[in-house]
């Protein structure tokens, strides 16, 4: 075999790394090449009809069910494609970045999938980005293992029968690889995860009786399902696999995909594997499509938004329904939680309020759910395993009794709670805690007993803006203003100093992430992603 032709892409502006060769190889590089010249000239079509819609919604203020789809949601004999048995119990699944220790950990953790994250619980830092792979390529070789530098402690893994299915998250669409350039432009980052992990471990995840396997975020539309599958399609023949090898589940994460649901998995149906209901970013997507809908559109406090409330339980019964319908996977949300080595009591209250959430869950149809941590994998179990029991999924539930009509799911009104001063607060220290950890290159941040990553930060700057664009007024009789968010934000930032030392402070981002919250929350022009202009001041 004649060795591969030079790849046309560039690797700039980025400070070599140990093993970045092993990733970064000619073959792998001309493959995610040859991915950019096919689909990026569709995927930034894509992009710009996500504004065209987002200007519809403007004007209109509604949403409803795609009338040229129609023909699709009413024929009933089509179905998504089997599950293959490593992918057919998902009862409890685990995500989390690809950093060495997470990577045995989560393998390691007892829950039947783990989601590797490139995506919301990664910054894209270069040494993420190339190290992450090293780390899957070296888990699936079993080459991996883990010394903590602090404790002594050694980690590695368990045997293979005991060890998660991995499913990788690549990046979104809106987001771009400034290291890796084509004729001097940025390859898309979704190209440049997915590329590199399929290249280098599709034969090799077969060889282990598993497959490549994806989560899809931040999906918007039908349209962009069509797009992966293409992808999908393409790649399997490039690299000699058989069509239909890839698996995608599609997180239902923004207002827009919510209404089709169905369409997206007809797409996708020969790689389709489920759908998965992602809370945060969903209600960041409200806001966002929403943000000059008028009083009608306005959140309350995040934590006041529960899964019970009934635009969520609109969303997330038709999440069941759909996927049963179509022979898909329901994966339900995350239980965020992470345990307190100090304080028994508030472990004791949490993992109450996660096992209701959990057995809502399996009672509701779902055929599995997201936990952060391990210690919260054994409590999700006991709540799939009491519905399940020696059954891999309850796909067989149909669910014929529920019924959402378009409205349904954004009767944002049909909520009692209302935005608080409290809120307000708490918005912001999330979000400026989040973010300064975010531009040291850490996307997955335990912040208040919670691990949180960009969607949290997402829906934290987007309640402010929507809050002081709605002209809300608090509890306490202070009006939602800039002027109060910078108050706020100033107290918060001298709190930490104090709670940290000046020494800490100095030596991290907190001035960068305050000014950077109070941009995205207080700029007329609403960004459309946190991350958009956060990349730009990310070092590395």
């Amino acid at each position: 075999m004649s060795a591969p032709a030079p790849s046309p892409l560039a690797v700039v502006d980025a400070e070599p790394l140990p093993r970045q060769e092993e990733v970064l190889t000619e073959a792998a590089l001309a493959f995610v090449a040859e991915l950019h010249r096919r689909f990026t000239p569709r995927r930034d079509e894509l992009l710009a009809r996500r504004a065209e819609r987002r200007a519809e919604i403007a004007r209109t203020s509604t949403l409803d069910f795609l009338p040229e789809t129609a023909a699709i949601r009413a024929d009933d004999s089509w179905k998504v494609a089997p599950a293959p048995a490593a992918l057919n119990d998902r009862r409890v699944e685990i995500t989390g970045p690809t950093d060495r220790k997470m990577t045995i950990n989560a393998l390691n953790s007892g829950a039947k999938v783990w989601l590797a994250d490139f995506e919301d619980a990664s910054a894209p830092t270069w040494e993420n980005v190339v190290l992450g792979q090293v780390n899957l390529i070296d888990a699936y070789t079993r080459k991996i293992d883990f010394t903590d530098a602090r404790s002594g402690k050694s980690y590695a893994l368990k045997p293979a029968d005991q060890l998660a299915t991995v499913v990788m998250r690549p990046r979104g669409w809106h987001l771009e690889e400034r290291h890796l350039t084509f004729d001097g432009r940025p390859v898309p980052g979704a190209l440049v995860d997915f590329g590199l992990y399929f290249f280098h471990n599709a034969q090799r995840l077969i060889d282990l009786g598993k497959g490549p396997y994806f989560y899809l975020p931040k999906t918007e539309s039908h349209l962009e399902a069509r797009l992966w599958n293409e992808i999908f399609v393409f790649a399997q023949e490039y690299v000699g696999i058989p069509r239909g090898t890839v698996r995608a589940t599609v997180l239902i994460e923004t207002i827009t995909a919510a209404y089709e649901m169905e369409e997206i998995l007809y797409e996708l149906r020969e790689h389709a594997a489920g759908l998965n209901a992602g809370r945060w970013d969903y209600l960041f997507s409200i806001v966002k499509n929403f943000r000059d809908g008028g009083a009608k559109f306005v959140l309350p406090d995040r934590n006041a938004v529960t899964m019970t409330a009934p635009f969520m339980r609109a969303y997330t019964e038709l999440l069941v329904r759909t996927c049963h319908k179509r022979g898909a996977h329901a994966i339900g949300g995350m239980a965020a939680f992470i345990p307190s080595r100090r304080d028994a009591e508030v472990n004791k209250v949490a993992f109450e309020k996660v096992k209701a959430d959990k057995d809502r869950e399996a009672g509701d149809g779902f055929d599995g759910s997201w936990v952060a941590h391990p210690d919260l994998v054994p409590i999700a179990m006991a709540s799939f395993d009491a519905v399940l029991g020696e059954k891999p999924n309850q796909k067989d539930r149909l669910r014929e009794d529920v019924s959402v009509a378009a409205g349904d799911l954004i009767a944002i009104d049909s909520l009692d709670a209302k935005p608080t001063y409290a809120g307000l607060v708490s918005a912001v220290q999330v979000g400026t805690r989040y973010i300064e950890a975010w531009l040291r290159g850490l996307g997955a941040v335990a912040i208040f007993n919670l691990m949180e990553d960009a969607a949290t930060a997402e829906i934290s700057r987007s309640q402010i803006w929507q809050w002081i664009n709605a002209g809300v007024v608090f509890e306490n009789g202070e009006a939602a203003t800039p002027e109060l968010a910078r108050k706020v934000a100033a107290e918060e930032l001298a709190a930490i100093r104090a709670e940290i030392g000046d020494e800490a402070f100095a030596a991290g981002k907190w001035q960068q992430a305050h000014d950077l919250l109070l941009h995205v929350s207080l700029d007329a022009d609403y960004a459309d992603f946190l991350t958009l202009p956060a990349y730009e001041q990310l070092v590395g």
